[in-house]
């Protein structure tokens, strides 16, 4: 495996494990490959990583650096699909398709200021999303993953198991499993 290869797979790996195993339906992260652009191995690894049914997209590139969205298209689908969720995005004017969806939002990310609502595609509780809104990030009640504003109990227990979760991969790949491995024990 090249560098390269093993750069992007660690990243993946510390900063997704919550989505590669199924406990949340999406990470973001920003990745900036250590040579060359990177474009040819993202490619590689949407291919590799669709066979096991994680998706990777590139929501934004600035130069070298990209903005990747790693996702279980069922578990996105799902979550954005409950009542709270689909609520506040019909108010951002977000359409109903899973791929209209991610493009409406890779649209606003072009836009210049971060949507917010992103934290809906990643799995964050509508209430933590839009209190985030209307404290605008300030008076948060538990700081972790994401600012959460309700059901800090709950919050709390999922920021322990996404990080036993990223541990416990993390811990895998470092006795020699590949990405691959990891994700056919899921």
């Amino acid at each position: 495996m090249s560098h390269e290869a093993m750069h992007l797979e660690q990243t993946l790996v510390f900063h997704c494990a919550p989505s590669l195993s199924r406990l949340k339906p999406a990470d973001l992260i920003s990745w900036r490959p250590p040579t060359g652009d990177g474009a040819a191995l993202l490619a590689d690894y949407t291919r590799l990583l669709a066979r096991q049914g994680v998706c990777l997209r590139v929501l934004r590139q600035d130069g070298k650096r990209y903005l990747l969205l790693v996702y279980r298209p069922e578990l996105l689908r799902s979550w954005l699909a409950r009542r709270e969720v689909r609520t506040l995005l019909n108010r951002d004017g977000y359409p109903q398709a899973l791929e209209e969806m991610l493009l409406h939002l890779t649209a606003r990310l072009s836009q210049g200021a971060f949507p917010h609502e992103i934290g809906l595609f990643l799995g964050y509780p509508a209430a933590d999303v839009e209190g985030f809104r209307i404290h605008q990030g300030k008076n948060c009640k538990l700081s972790g993953l994401w600012k959460v504003y309700d059901q800090v109990e709950e919050a709390a227990q999922k920021f322990r198991d996404f990080l036993h979760c990223r541990e416990h991969l993390c811990s895998q790949m470092a006795a020699g499993k590949t990405l691959t491995q990891l994700l056919a024990a899921v």
